[in-house]
């Protein structure tokens, strides 16, 4: 049959071509959704092909990376004190940042006065220092000042 006697031919310039009253074949249904819609159902062997690793995520690396610290209790500073340095005055200065603790917390006790220089500090740990006649030193505090 010649191509200019084909029912699509002659529907040329109406408004649906043959598709009904209500525009099939017009919106995003008939094109399987839009964006990324079905990519694990009928556009799988495309997604396959196409982006291999869409799907899954890197193994050695957290999907929600948290900002951790290190940190250490009152208890244990006692065996840090071979680590301190002793300055003008005659205080012993522990710095737990050289160190690589972030945080000191207050389980336990201190045997002596210290002078710890920490970013950060429990309210229980900072009263147990204080109490034994130490002094806190807090980093963030010192370099705002």
């Amino acid at each position: 049959m010649a191509t200019r006697l084909r029912k699509s031919r002659k529907q040329r310039g109406s408004r649906f071509c043959g598709w009904g009253q209500i525009g099939q074949h017009r919106a995003s249904g008939s094109r399987g959704g839009v964006g990324n819609a079905g990519k694990h159902k009928h556009f799988f062997i495309r997604t396959i092909k196409e982006e291999p690793n869409h799907f899954g995520h890197e193994q050695f690396h957290a999907l929600r990376p948290s900002d951790s610290i290190k940190w250490i209790n009152l208890k244990d500073l006692n065996e840090l004190v071979k680590y301190s340095e002793t300055s003008e005055d005659g205080k012993v200065i522990l710095d737990l940042e050289k160190l690589g603790y972030d945080k000191v917390l207050g389980s336990g006790a201190i045997n002596s006065a210290l002078t710890v220089r920490v970013r950060r500090i429990s309210d229980s740990a900072k009263n147990k220092i204080t109490a034994a006649g130490g002094e806190v030193l807090i980093l963030d505090e010192l370099n705002t000042e």
